[in-house]
């Protein structure tokens, strides 16, 4: 029977045993919060709990009645005046399609201002919590389960605090490339560069030792051969340049654009000389791409190319004419055009459906403003003047442009069109998406439509042609 003393003792042991259990709990604890390395603000959407990297977030701000935007994507909800700087307001549960309660006027938001590249915009959440800090090696992949929200769009799960949170990757929400995936184009570019240069380097010594095999005898010697096997290094390399083309900007070589391709790569053979004909940075791929873009691409158009496309217009009597402005980009495109067929058709009326997969561009293009250069050519008489003294475009060309955050390949309730504005796309899509889009054109338009494709760009479609029009490149059934 134990004793008295005994039972002290068991006690005794016990009480140290637990105060050593705390003690090291305690230097566990300190031992995670030196070894934090990465921070994030939390928040609430429907009650489930979401965070962001801490160095994306600007500041948080308590708003309300954003100033509404005619033909904006349901999820951008207005714009704000952050002293000074005016940024679209995008409402995150109305983007990943969750239920918001019916807004009153007076209400004020929670809102996360968001910095990504050079943009700043605001993103109205439920609930702001506080900032979390975690190991950045405890954050794990995403997985369908964590979210009500597309899992492209999820940067990893995290518990902290008991709380398991849905960590969010603002790059591709907003349809930025992260520094890490930059990293990895660079990477596979340069293995690819390697691998082709230790084919060209096995090559060469396998026709030194055939050379060195058959000796000096001239007369096995077959001039007429050396053609097939220059042609194989030029087709080697030409390879290897439509390669980096897809890593570093996407474009695609097929038959869309190789005619053009192929051109180009004498001339760059030229300017660079036959042993740098490769790729091997971004800065290279912009350079050999330099002479693709047509005219006043992604910039206010000029008084001559805007004629040029006026006289390529067809007529076209009908009271209604719908244009599809599939990668609209920033917008330049979308309101030169629109000024451009409400000069052509001044008593239709004009419904352009600009798209783009780049939300920065399509949430930020109804607010774009025109510069007084451009204000003062032959924009004027489609622009006025704002309060602040710069220059924007009248109601009637704002509204006459529907902006999309959309994927052109994706279908689509479009009405017949009219016309298919789509400079230089085609070249940045998959060989798969570029038919199908293609075909899309083929069965949307009109009879009497036509198709504005990229003046280096050549589609095939059964029953159009090519109507080149000073550098226009125009095709018409």
């Amino acid at each position: 029977m134990a004793t008295i003393n005994d039972k002290l003792s068991i006690l005794a042991g016990t009480t140290e045993s637990s105060q050593a259990l705390t003690t090291d709990q305690l230097n566990e604890e300190k031992r995670k919060v030196a070894a934090v390395d990465y921070k994030m603000v939390t928040f609430s959407l429907s009650g489930k709990d979401y965070a962001i990297d801490i160095m994306r977030i600007k500041e948080i701000a308590k708003a309300g009645r954003f100033t509404y935007v005619p033909n904006t994507l349901p999820f951008v909800i207005g714009v704000y005046n952050l002293r000074g700087d005016i940024i679209p307001i995008i409402d995150l549960r109305l983007f990943f399609n969750i239920e918001v309660p019916e807004r009153e006027d007076n209400t004020l938001e929670n809102m996360l201002i968001i910095t990504t590249g050079d943009q700043i915009f605001g993103v109205v959440v439920d609930v702001i919590d506080k900032v979390v800090g975690i190991q950045k090696s405890s954050i794990q992949p995403p997985h369908p389960l964590f979210g009500d929200i597309n899992i492209k769009y999820i940067y990893g799960v995290v518990e902290a605090e008991k709380r398991l949170y849905v960590l969010l990757d603002v790059d591709r929400i907003f349809g930025m490339r992260s520094p890490e995936e930059e990293r990895k184009l660079a990477e596979n570019a340069m293995n690819q560069m390697k691998m082709r240069q230790a084919a060209a380097i096995a090559a060469e010594q396998q026709r030194e030792s055939s050379k060195a095999a058959g000796g000096k005898n001239k007369a096995t010697e077959k001039k007429p051969a050396e053609e097939p096997v220059k042609n194989k290094e030029e087709n080697s390399d030409l390879n290897f340049v439509a390669d980096s083309l897809n890593n570093f900007r996407k474009f695609v070589v097929s038959p869309v654009n190789e005619e053009w391709v192929k051109n180009r790569y004498k001339e760059w053979s030229k300017e660079r000389g036959a042993e740098r004909t490769q790729l091997q940075s971004e800065a290279d791929a912009d350079l050999f791409l330099n002479t693709f873009y047509s005219e006043c691409s992604s910039a206010w158009w000029t008084e001559e190319f805007a004629s040029k496309i006026e006289k390529a217009l067809p007529d076209n009597s009908a009271k209604n004419i719908v244009v599809w402005n599939p990668g609209c980009g920033k917008g330049y495109e979308s309101y030169s055009l629109a000024c451009i067929l409400k000069k052509r058709y001044p008593d239709a009326k004009i419904r352009i459906y600009s798209h783009d997969v780049d939300l920065l561009n399509i949430s930020n293009a109804p607010l774009m403003m025109i510069s007084d250069k451009a204000a003062s050519d032959w924009y004027e008489p489609f622009v006025t003047k704002t309060v602040s003294g710069d220059f924007t475009f009248t109601k009637e060309i704002k509204d006459s442009i529907m902006f999309e955050y959309h994927n052109c390949v994706n279908a689509n309730n479009l009405p017949p069109i009219d016309i298919v504005f789509a400079r230089d796309l085609l070249s940045f899509l998959p060989e798969v998406s570029q038919n199908t889009l293609l075909t899309e054109f083929g069965e949307k338009l009109k009879g009497n439509g036509v198709i504005f494709a990229g003046a280096n760009e050549r589609i095939q479609l059964p029953g159009w042609t090519l109507k080149d029009s000073s550098g226009v490149a125009v095709y018409m059934k």
